[in-house]
């Protein structure tokens, strides 16, 4: 019995719940993975994991194992990524995650530019607006914004965005500007959380929260289509500041209703904490966050 690969298969079971799960992220055959933690556990003379219906459980022993099992096998990458000298100079893959607009407008290009300054790092940028993962999505680095929750990652601040309300110049001059949230009845209000006709949109004042429900007029299932219609003068959208920031200076799109605005929403960049970074890994972050922060500043409205 191979006892490493063993410990592989049993801490991908237990941290994706099911053994047909980790199957499928192993690539191997489930009666492979579960003749493996079988092996395991007759090697050992103990249970290491209870099937129920609520999927895998771990028993006392199990946790234990588990537990020292894990740290072995990261003392093995360890010494695996300090051999083959992706501590001397940065060199392997990268997955990195990001909001699709955001991505798409900032991340991106600075990706392109980290790639030329270093020829050995391949990056795979996942552009997604689900929150991500870093152990079940195999992420390395992700750009999230809004508050944090509490954890072990570690987080770096590239900056702040707003969320607004706008509309074409044209549209507000034939409908009127809208100054207190009793107006936004008067209005045509584009929506894009979801196809429905029932929306909310949440504001702020004095440090107190309000919620608006309105039905939409239009309602579509992206933020790219919801500014187009609000270029086209279809109505009012809210956007983040940063997707519509060009669109403000060049006069195509308007802010409104600014005294009702949520706090600031900031910008991170967030990645795993371990002893020693990979190379890899810093060289990326020490790359980004300056070029990051700049861009976000530029995106101020």
């Amino acid at each position: 019995m191979d006892r490493l690969e063993a410990m592989t298969v049993l801490l991908a079971a237990v941290e994706s719940g099911s053994l047909s799960k980790a199957s499928r992220e192993l690539r191997l055959p489930l009666a492979t993975v579960s003749r493996k933690v079988a092996e395991l556990e007759a090697h050992l003379k103990a249970t290491l994991l209870i099937r129920s219906a609520k999927g895998l459980e771990l028993t006392p022993a199990g946790r234990s194992y588990v537990t020292s099992a894990k740290s072995i096998l990261e003392q093995l990458s360890e010494a695996e990524r300090m051999a083959s000298g992706e501590y001397s100079e940065p060199k392997g893959d990268l997955v990195v995650t990001a909001p699709i607009m955001f991505g798409r407008m900032h991340v991106l290009p600075i990706v392109t530019r980290f790639l030329e300054a270093f020829p050995e790092v391949s990056v795979g940028l996942v552009l997604t607006d689900r929150i991500a993962h870093f152990l079940e999505d195999q992420v390395d680095v992700a750009l999230r914004l809004g508050p944090l929750p509490d954890s072990n990652l570690i987080a770096t601040r590239v900056g702040e965005v707003r969320h607004v309300i706008c509309a074409s110049p044209d549209y507000l001059a034939a409908s009127g500007i809208p100054v207190t949230l009793a107006d936004l009845e008067m209005h045509r209000l584009v929506s894009f959380q979801s196809v429905s006709a029932l929306s909310t949109w949440t504001f702020e004042r004095d440090g107190a929260e309000k919620t608006v429900s309105f039905r939409s007029r239009l309602s579509v299932n992206t933020i790219d289509a919801a500014i187009d219609a609000a270029l086209a003068g279809a109505g009012l959208v809210r956007a983040v500041s940063y997707q519509i920031a060009g669109h403000v200076r060049a006069g195509r799109l308007a802010v409104v209703l600014e005294a009702f605005e949520p706090q600031l929403r900031p910008v991170h960049l967030v990645y795993d904490t371990q002893s020693r970074l990979p190379l890899k890994l810093r060289a990326f972050v020490d790359f980004v966050v300056p070029r990051l922060r700049e861009r976000v500043a530029q995106a101020r409205l």
